[in-house]
Order: C-alpha cells, then structure tokens, then sequence
C-alpha cells in the first residue's frame, strides 16, 4: 500500500457549522487497485462532506507515514476516520482507532477490498460514501470485533480482515524481494517458485490454551471469511461473534494444492480432508522463518497470540 500526498479538501460554509463533532479525516490512496479509482476521488470527498461535517484529507508519502497521520489525527480530535483505498489501506487506518470510539469508513477502491465487503458495505466505493456519509448524518455506528497480534518482543498490530502464516504468507515474502517482473506477474511467479519448494512446516498452536502441533503448509486465521481479493480461506468466520476461525491444510503435496486452491474462493475447500478448522478466542501460534500477513501487509513473525477483541471497533453503517 503506498498513501500519496494529496491537497487537503476543504469544506465550504454549509460544513462549518457541524465542526463542533470533530473533522472527518480521510486517508486516500490514489494509487490502490494500480490507480483504477483515482479520478473518482474528488467525488468521493464531496459524497462525504455531504454529511456536513468538515473533511480533511491526510497527507503521506509511505505507508509508515500513512499510520502516522492516521495516529495523529485521532490524537488531534478528528470524530471519525475514512480509508479509501484497498485492504493495506485499510490496515494501516486500523491501527489508529482499534479499540477506541472513533468511528471508522473503510471505501472499497483496491485490489483487495475484503474488510470492506465482509462487514455489509457495497463493493462500489460511491455506494460506500453515501452508506458512511448517511451514517455520518445520523450519528450512528455499529461495533464489530477485531484481532490483536501480539508478538514475542510485546510488539502489537491490529488487523480486520485474515492473518497469512504458511504457503500465502511465504509467497507474498517471496514476492516482496522480488524485483521483476512488475505487478501482478511477480506474485505469480513467486506462487510458480514457491510451490516448487512446498514442504510442510512444524506449528505448535494452542487455541485457548489447548496444544495442537501438526505439520502444514497452510495457516489463516481469519476475523473475517475473505482474503486476497475475494477468496474465502475462512468461510465460516463471523466479525461479530468475539472468535477467531483458523483453517489449516496440512501434509498437502503440489498437486493436492493445485487441486484445493480453486475451492477457496467459494470457501469449499473446508470439506477437503487435509484441511481442519477450529475456533477460538486466543491463538498462539508458533513455527521456525514464517513472517505473516495481516490484511495483505507484512506483519509479525512467528511466533504470535492472536486475540479475537469484541467490539474493537466502531463502523460507519
């Protein structure tokens, strides 16, 4: 996820009067979903500040900076955050209002939108803009849960969507110290290397507090059913009922792979017999070189205590 710098918005006279509640401030990402979205943005601030309330458009460079403007605009007094953009926007934007009470609009514009669409918005960002900005009007908001991360080192991470921590976790590491090709076409490549070396890893797991150790080559855990764009490695998840779901595959061969991995996008993959999934509300998770992915962005490495947090967060709906 890369954030661009974009002059702030401003709104005109008819907004002033409602600053009292605190500025919407917007994270917007131009350049999610390879810039598909980019012209209709100017529209989306207007769809927003039609809920008459000022809106201010962050400003950053990188994604490291990106959180940082998040964080200090909720430091700063905004009354609500918007994440424009796809799935790492919307990660980045989560790390500032996890578990507090500033309400949260994430704007499907990306490649990957899976937040957005699980928890009820349209899968059109200016249906989604009309959705947070009646919202917005009425003052209203609903809670759903989020996953803390905590590593070994007490280093914390929110994420909304799914946690990576085997095969598609290791082939988006391996992607990501790729050079060439560019786009799309080096994750694919890095799925082609990447399953030439499939072999299945130890991972110790306790799921509220009950060990599980098994040798696999695939690990969600997920607060919602989807991720990468639609696919439904945890099909069964819920992000309203405090717990975690965890599919795993285990001693899985290339061609059981290739044979499983069309399934997961309607989620039948569960029924395969090298695949298990359990239910918790704290995962523990350990395996030797595996770095995850949360909502599609690099995350901690293993091991890690997932914690499902009820009403972690307050959505726009």
């Amino acid at each position: 996820m890369l954030a661009v710098t974009v002059k702030e918005f401003r709104p005109g006279p008819a907004e002033d009067a409602a600053s009292a509640a605190g500025p919407v401030a917007v994270l917007a990402n131009p350049t999610a979903g390879r810039g598909r979205r980019r012209a209709l943005l100017p529209r989306l601030l207007d769809g927003l500040s039609a809920a008459g309330r000022p809106v201010t458009v962050l400003s950053a460079s990188t994604p490291d900076e990106a959180e940082v403007a998040c964080r200090t605009a909720v430091a700063e007094g905004a009354g609500a955050l918007v994440a424009i953009g796809g799935d790492g926007t919307v990660h980045r934007a989560l790390q500032a209002v996890a578990g507090t009470d500033i309400p949260f609009g994430p704007v499907p514009a990306g490649t990957g939108n899976d937040f957005a669409i699980d928890t009820g918005f349209p899968a059109d960002p200016v249906a989604a803009v009309e959705v947070i900005a009646e919202a917005l009007r009425d003052g209203r908001s609903r809670e759903v849960d989020l996953a803390r991360m905590t590593g070994v080192d007490s280093a914390e991470r929110w994420y909304g969507a799914v946690l990576a921590a085997g095969f598609d976790a290791i082939v988006n590491e391996r992607a990501n110290r790729m050079r060439w090709p560019r786009g799309p076409r080096r994750y694919d490549l890095a799925i082609l290397v990447e399953m030439a070396r499939l072999r299945p890893r130890r991972y110790t797991m306790r799921l509220d507090g009950v060990l599980h150790e098994m040798d696999s080559v695939l690990v969600a855990v997920g607060n919602c059913p989807s991720y990468g764009g639609g696919m439904r490695i945890c099909p069964d998840a819920d992000p309203t009922d405090g717990l975690l779901d965890v599919v795993v595959a285990g001693r899985a061969n290339r061609r059981t792979m290739i044979r499983v991995k069309p399934h997961i996008y309607q989620g039948t993959h569960v029924e395969h017999p090298i695949v298990s999934s359990y239910r918790a509300r704290t995962v523990e998770l350990a395996a030797d070189g595996i770095i995850t992915y949360a909502d599609g962005e690099r995350s901690l490495g293993l091991p890690v205590t997932i914690t499902a947090v009820p009403g972690a967060l307050r959505l726009l709906r």
